[in-house]
């Protein structure tokens, strides 16, 4: 891959992500195609922190919908959060990386608790830091997550991995007519209720000037080449024009 434009950045991979075509659990094969993605990204030496969701394994919001408490909804799919960083964890030390599983839940046992000094130094040291356990509330998404450890550790930009090459109008699989944003301001992405990330994650990135970018993981190579600063995906940001 090129040169990298960014020397520190955050990840943030779905649940659905490590699922593959098998929708829920993790599939052996995804995941280690990931992994293989991150590894080439990290070996550049770009320093790498990556959320990842939980909805492969247990959603809070839907559990929520069908009557269950929503605090303990919500604190069953961090802990789900945690499963799949431990088997991303997993995949990337078999590549050879070093990464660290950190999390905003304490369990001592399976991971370090999430400290932002710690994580920074993990970075510096250039170990892959993965951070589980969403806010460690609820009521916040792992979104919102991605977006307040990406600041508390100095990300440059937030890489949302998805299975769309970007950001449109409307749903391109139900509207084959949707159009695809090459960039787009935080603003208009509230105002039209486009599908990035919630507001309250929107609102992080722009109260803070943080660039967003939306891409399909899926693509052979597709990260390297955002990281390197191609155009790739949607551009999320302050200065884009309304679309």
């Amino acid at each position: 891959m090129k040169s990298p434009r960014y020397g520190r950045i955050l990840l943030k991979l779905s649940g659905e992500m490590l699922a593959g075509e098998q929708k829920v659990g993790i599939d052996a094969a995804r995941l280690g195609w990931i992994s293989g993605e991150v590894a080439q990204v990290a070996r550049t030496g770009v320093q790498v922190g990556v959320v990842v969701g939980g909805g492969n394994i247990f959603r809070g919001l839907a559990a929520s919908a069908s009557g269950m408490d929503r605090v303990n909804a919500d604190y069953m799919g961090m802990l789900a959060t945690v499963i799949n960083a431990l088997a991303l964890q997993h995949a990337l030390e078999k590549l050879g990386l070093q990464t660290r599983v950190c999390s905003a839940i304490a369990m001592e046992t399976l991971a370090e608790t999430y400290i932002r000094r710690r994580a920074q130094r993990h970075l510096e040291k250039g170990r892959v830091v993965i951070m589980a356990g969403g806010t460690g509330n609820p009521y916040f998404t792992t979104d919102t997550a991605a977006v307040l450890r990406a600041i508390e550790i100095g990300a440059e930009v937030i890489l949302k991995a998805t299975k769309v090459d970007g950001v449109y109008d409307a749903d391109p699989v139900a509207h084959p007519g949707a159009r695809r944003f090459e960039e787009v301001n935080y603003l208009e992405v509230i105002n039209r209720g486009l599908k990035v990330m919630d507001s309250t994650a929107i609102s992080l990135c722009m109260d803070n000037n943080l660039p967003i970018v939306v891409f399909d993981l899926s693509t052979p190579g597709n990260l390297g080449r955002v990281v390197a600063g191609e155009h790739v995906g949607t551009l999320v940001h302050a200065g884009a024009p309304v679309a």
